[in-house]
């Protein structure tokens, strides 16, 4: 058939990729939460524009009432954010060296705290109740991709809003789809519900040769466009608007690519959008899919950082259900890898085989 055995790449004492130290910082909601406050106020850009302070210099530049600021200083400290050396208040080298993906930590505490409410006050409809529980939770609500099609300033906004959040976790998920993928094999790339086109360009960054498409909803496509148009890659990512369910997909392409999308749709949509990518592809073109995994059913423990994932939990399939996807639809030479990030992620590649005469 073609397909190869699930090739897992096992948690390791040394993280794979340096970015995931971020995940040291928001193991649970109350450290988590104390960091995210110290961003908002300034504690942390203060301490790193003045080094080690005093304890009462701290106090004073703080300006807080004394009590609460001994407890976030406490929390800090517990986690491993600030560390107190007799009289002088410092950040860790540890969270220093967190601070070179400070966009991903931000977002990542930023996008757990607006998932929480959701959990707690919808928790039985996330476990009993799926089409419920999607229906009330403000979180998922801010994906409102039903707005991408007009011309609204207020749509523009929200859609805007939450592509911020896409595209900070995709610039450090490109990353690691780099580390596994020789993407210079590759001249025409299309990147299937792209987003902001950030996937594309880190490709790009590192491939000079490579030219990309973005398929994406209209107002999607007009913010990436603004998010690219500054970069030197920018006359090599186009962007195409459209619906890939419904709408024709360009074709003549030696890779595309679903990244963080096939979640969002059914299993016979899925079969649908392979069928259509399958069509698209030139012969002995590739396909990528790169997706979060289904949470094991052996978790009993999980970081609180994971919180706007777990959401999505339903939607999150086994790599078995993307291969015989692939399979269906006429791919060979078929391979999964797992991957190990905040939650296990999923690689899945396949080759569209030689078209009959």
């Amino acid at each position: 058939m073609g397909m190869t055995s699930i090739e897992s790449v096992q948690k390791r004492k040394t993280r794979e990729f340096p970015f995931l130290c971020v995940d040291d910082f928001t193991k649970d909601i109350f450290h988590a939460r104390a960091l995210e406050a110290a961003f908002e106020i300034g504690i942390i850009d203060y301490l790193l524009t003045v080094g080690n302070v005093t304890v009462d210099a701290f106090w004073e530049a703080c300006k807080g009432e004394d009590r609460a600021l001994h407890l976030l200083l406490n929390l800090l400290i517990g986690n491993n954010v600030v560390r107190r050396h007799e009289r002088q208040i410092m950040l860790t080298d540890d969270f220093k060296k967190a601070l070179r993906f400070r966009d991903l930590l931000e977002i990542r505490l930023q996008i757990a705290s607006l998932a929480a409410h959701d959990v707690i006050d919808y928790f039985s409809d996330l476990v009993m109740n799926r089409d419920a529980f999607m229906r009330k939770a403000r979180f998922i609500g801010l994906f409102a991709y039903d707005r991408c099609y007009g011309s609204r300033e207020e749509d523009y906004r929200l859609t805007r809003q939450w592509m911020r959040i896409t595209t900070v976790l995709t610039k450090y998920e490109a990353e690691v789809c780099m580390q596994y993928v020789d993407f210079g094999q590759y001249r025409r790339i299309l990147d299937i519900g792209g987003n902001s086109g950030e996937f594309v360009l880190q490709i790009c960054k590192k491939n000079p040769d490579i030219q990309a498409v973005v398929y994406d909803l209209p107002m999607v496509c007009e913010v990436g466009m603004n998010h690219v148009r500054s970069e030197t890659e920018f006359g090599r990512i186009a962007f195409m608007k459209g619906n890939a369910l419904t709408d024709d997909i360009p074709d003549g392409f030696d890779l595309i690519i679903f990244k963080s999308m096939l979640h969002d749709w059914p299993d016979r949509e899925v079969s649908l959008l392979i069928e259509k990518a399958g069509r698209s592809l030139r012969s002995g073109g590739s396909l990528l899919i790169f997706e979060r995994q289904h949470i094991d059913g052996d978790e009993t423990t999980l970081p609180y950082a994971i919180m706007p994932f777990l959401l999505f939990f339903h939607c999150f399939r086994s790599p078995s259900v993307y291969e015989k996807q692939l399979e269906a639809n006429g791919f060979q030479d078929i391979e999964t890898r797992r991957i190990d990030l905040e939650m296990p992620f999923l690689m899945v590649t396949g080759r569209k085989g030689a078209e009959e005469a």
